[in-house]
């Protein structure tokens, strides 16, 4: 019986060897991050931002590889359809989520085609109407929308952008508002709609919103958020301001082909969480109007699935889609 036990105990000795080994050996070559943007855009920003970060944990390098297209449908495929070790992962946002139900061939599965590693950034969203309507809560702004049907303007910073889905959403939970969605190529273009006074509101980034919000030309009405803003004490929620069930957010993290084993997943998703305790990383994160979150691959898996099914619903309701 003691030869035996010993034998057992030298087995799982040898079993737990190699897996820490297997464990600890990743990764074993750089690391590509595909991202689905151009340089200097706010998702290729992102990973160049955390990317260094994670080389110091790992000891390897971490290289971007920017694959733009398709609102990040291109990346998507590419990374699906790549070798599942470990070392090529795709930095992923909100239209990772949305794009399935917007479009009927998207080119890959979120939930399928894809394991989840990390969301590490999110981006509250509030909306905010230019400040010449003189309106100053979301009942004022509901009253004025309903009796000009059709004729006040929602932009959005793309058809199926967050900023757009959550405008949905508002229609919706509100009892249905017949209001004109203006749909511009970025946030840039769409605070320049507002503020030339082209469009009257406009769910935008909260960050990006209070530089315009000092300066007093557009005032904020209510936030996407469960709980109110830090950085906008002043500001109810949705559903404090009357519309239940409103919550939207962009956010950002990192996602690897369905087929990668456990170790690196796990691996990476430590780097990460890594990386968010450093302050130059939050700092470097709020600075591109981000909030920093720390979700593993079990809370971002529920996330994503939450995400997917949310949006779709929005998506059937409001009739904007699939294309």
């Amino acid at each position: 019986m003691r030869a035996q036990l010993a034998a057992f105990a030298l087995a799982a000795a040898a079993s737990a060897t190699a897996v820490a080994s297997t464990y600890f050996d990743y990764p074993t070559k750089p690391v590509r991050i595909v991202v689905g943007a151009t340089p200097g855009e706010p998702n290729d920003l992102l990973a160049r931002i955390v990317a260094p970060s994670l080389a110091s944990f790992l000891k390897r390098p971490f290289v971007i590889d920017n694959e733009p297209g398709g609102n990040g449908s291109r990346a998507a495929a590419t990374v699906a359809k790549a070798s599942a070790d470990g070392h090529v992962v795709l930095l992923v946002s909100a239209p990772f989520a949305t794009t399935v139900s917007l479009y009927r061939n998207p080119g890959y599965d979120p939930q399928h085609d894809f394991r989840a590693i990390a969301r590490f950034a999110s981006f509250p969203q509030v909306l905010i109407v230019q400040s010449s309507l003189k309106l100053r809560t979301l009942p004022e702004f509901l009253s004025l929308v309903r009796a000009s049907p059709g004729r006040i303007s929602i932009a959005s910073t793309g058809t199926g952008s967050i900023s757009h889905l959550a405008a949905e959403l508002m229609k919706v939970q509100a009892g249905w508002l017949d209001a004109l969605h203006v749909p511009y190529r970025g946030s840039a273009q769409a605070f320049a709609g507002l503020l030339g006074q082209h469009v009257d509101a406009l769910v935008a980034n909260a960050a990006a919103a209070q530089v315009h919000m000092r300066t007093g030309r557009v005032q904020a009405l209510a936030v996407a958020t469960a709980q109110r803003l830090p950085s906008l004490p002043n500001v109810p929620t949705f559903a404090e301001a009357g519309i239940p069930g409103v919550e939207a957010s962009g956010w950002t993290g990192l996602v690897a082909p369905a087929a990668t084993p456990y170790e690196p997943v796990v691996r990476l998703s430590v780097a990460v969480a890594e990386a968010m305790n450093t302050a130059t990383v939050r700092e470097r994160i709020a600075s591109q109007g981000a909030e920093s979150v720390r979700e593993g691959p079990e809370e971002f898996t529920r996330y994503l699935h939450e995400e997917i099914e949310r949006w779709a619903r929005v998506v059937k309701a409001s009739g904007i889609g699939p294309e």
